[in-house]
Parts: structure tokens; C-alpha cells; sequence
């Protein structure tokens, strides 16, 4: 009888032990991610889903809401400072990142060569990401300046007339276009300065053989094998790119900082949306433009992601 209660409780302690170590091994990944899915959804899918509740609402300052359904987003579609914003972004975001990519690939070739002091070259690249984008933004309005700037300096000395480069849509977007490209070249060259980095030598070593030069490895080699982080970059830029508010912020002037300059010639979207929601106070016009945002970029991301797969 004891026997028999013996073993059934040592069957039971088994039956429960095993229990627990398929809860541990079917929970316990779902435990150690479950704090980003917690940061995530308080951080960034509340926000979100927030935002769009308050788009559907006239929404002052005094926290008055009325319900007006999509005709935030109607008058959005039909308000011309909007598309010219549009325009503006998607300018100031193809001069920017086309060039900053192809820089950024050459860049991180050069650094996986063998070269001397090359881990001093590879830490001067991180020197504008942790440079303030502040300061990054007043030295090239400064070298951007219409009397004293550097810039019209070496125009200058090629016998071309002083620009004014915040008067002009095209000009203003070439500068804006030099300081996002100055800042973060580096960091998409260290993205695919890594990804070079696991491509086999031995590739590199038969191509040699064959005859294939130095440029004719990089794009029949090295360019392919790190597709994944090419498209990586790309997404990171293009978010990036639509998010663009800083740098054209500081490099307007006086009253017209926000608005991006006096005919509104270098405002992007993520400007307008600041100026109509704490500019303006009309948070439901505001959380409409930022919706916006977030399409342009899902578009955009899709887009880039199907151009790399069908030339996958």
C-alpha cells in the first residue's frame, strides 16, 4: 500500500516536472521578448493608433474635439502647401540618399582594404554620427551663407557669381542634400563595411585569377552578396529621409525657420506638420499630415523592398 502511494506520488512529481519544462521551453521565448513587444506598444503602437483617432477630430489647444471623419484628410489632399511639402521632401530625399549610398559603398571598400592606420579611418567615419545635428546644421548654414559662406568662397574663385542658397528650391535643396550626406554616410558605410566583411576571400581570389579587375569584383561580387544590407540601408534612409525636420529647420532663418523660407522653398512634410500642430494649434490637421508621414513611408519601403527582390 505504501509502495503503491510511493509511486504514484513520484509519478505525479514527474508529471508535474515535465510540465513545467514544456511551459519553460514553449514560454520562456515568449517571456524574453515580451519586453520590447511592452516598449513597442506603449511607445510606439499607442502613439500611433493615437494619432490616428485624433486625425479624425477638429483638436485645438483646449482639448475641445469634434468628430469630423476623413475631412482632415480631405482638406489635407487639396491643400497646395501640403504637396509642395511632398514635393520638397521626396526632392531633398532622392539628391540626398542616391549619392550618400554610392559614397557609402565606395567608402566601405576602401575600408576593407588593407591599409595603414586603418582602424583610425574607421573610427573618423563615426566622427558626424555622434557629432550634434545641431551644430552640424549651423556650421554648413554658415557654409552655406550667401555673403560670407565657404561655399561661395570657392565659387568664387572658379569665377561663378555668389549663390543664395536659401532663396532657391534646387539650391536650398543641394545644400540640405550636402549636410544630411555629410552626417550620415559614415553610418551606412559601417553597415556595409560589416557585410563585407563575411564575403569569402576565396571569391575575390578566383575572380583574380580569372582575370576580373578590382571594379568588376566589387559589383559582380561584392555588391550582390551584400544585397540584404544595401536594402537595409536603403529602408533606413528612406525613413530618415521622409522624417527629414532638423537640418532644414536650423538652416532657415529669422521667421521663416518653420515654414522653410519666405515662399516655402525647402519645407518638408515633417515641418508642416509642426507648424500646423504646435505652430497653429490644430492637432487634428497635424496628426492627419503625420499619417501621412507613415504612408509615404510604408510606400516607399514596399517599393524598395519588391525592386530588390525582382532584381533578386
Amino acid at each position: 500500500m505504501l509502495r503503491s502511494s510511493h509511486l504514484s506520488s513520484a509519478a505525479h512529481a514527474r508529471s508535474r516536472a515535465g510540465l513545467r519544462s514544456r511551459l519553460d521551453l514553449v514560454g520562456s521565448p515568449y517571456l524574453f521578448v515580451a519586453p520590447f513587444f511592452v516598449i513597442f506598444g506603449v511607445f510606439g503602437l499607442f502613439p500611433l493608433l493615437y494619432t490616428a483617432w485624433v486625425s479624425l477630430h477638429d483638436w485645438d489647444l483646449a482639448g475641445d474635439a469634434g468628430f469630423v471623419g476623413l475631412a482632415n484628410y480631405a482638406d489635407l489632399f487639396a491643400d497646395p502647401d501640403f504637396w509642395n511639402a511632398v514635393v520638397n521632401t521626396l526632392g531633398m530625399f532622392v539628391l540626398a540618399t542616391v549619392p550618400q549610398l554610392l559614397l557609402a559603398l565606395v567608402v566601405a571598400s576602401l575600408l576593407n582594404q588593407r591599409l595603414r592606420a586603418l582602424m583610425l579611418f574607421r573610427m573618423g567615419v563615426l566622427a558626424p554620427i555622434v557629432t550634434s545635428v545641431a551644430a552640424v546644421a549651423i556650421v554648413f548654414s554658415q557654409i552655406f551663407d550667401r555673403d560670407a559662406g565657404m561655399a561661395n568662397g570657392l565659387l568664387a574663385l572658379l569665377g561663378v557669381e555668389p549663390i543664395d542658397w536659401r532663396a532657391d528650391k534646387w539650391s536650398s535643396w543641394l545644400a540640405i542634400s550636402v549636410m544630411v550626406d555629410w552626417r550620415w554616410t559614415g553610418y551606412n558605410a559601417l553597415i556595409f563595411l560589416a557585410a563585407m566583411q563575411s564575403v569569402p576571400r576565396e571569391l575575390y581570389e578566383a575572380a583574380a585569377i580569372d582575370g576580373a579587375s578590382k571594379v568588376r569584383q566589387f559589383w559582380g561580387i561584392t555588391v550582390p552578396l551584400i544585397r540584404p544590407a544595401i536594402l537595409f540601408a536603403v529602408i533606413i534612409s528612406t525613413i530618415g529621409g521622409m522624417q527629414l525636420f532638423t537640418e532644414p529647420l536650423i538652416f532657415g532663418q529669422g521667421g521663416y525657420a518653420i515654414s522653410g523660407g519666405s515662399l516655402r522653398q525647402f519645407q518638408t512634410v515633417a515641418m508642416y506638420m509642426f507648424e500646423k500642430a504646435f505652430r497653429d494649434f490644430d492637432y487634428g490637421y497635424g496628426s492627419a499630415i503625420a499619417w501621412m508621414i507613415f504612408l509615404l513611408i510604408v510606400v516607399f519601403a514596399l517599393v524598395n523592398f519588391l525592386l530588390t527582390r525582382r532584381a533578386r
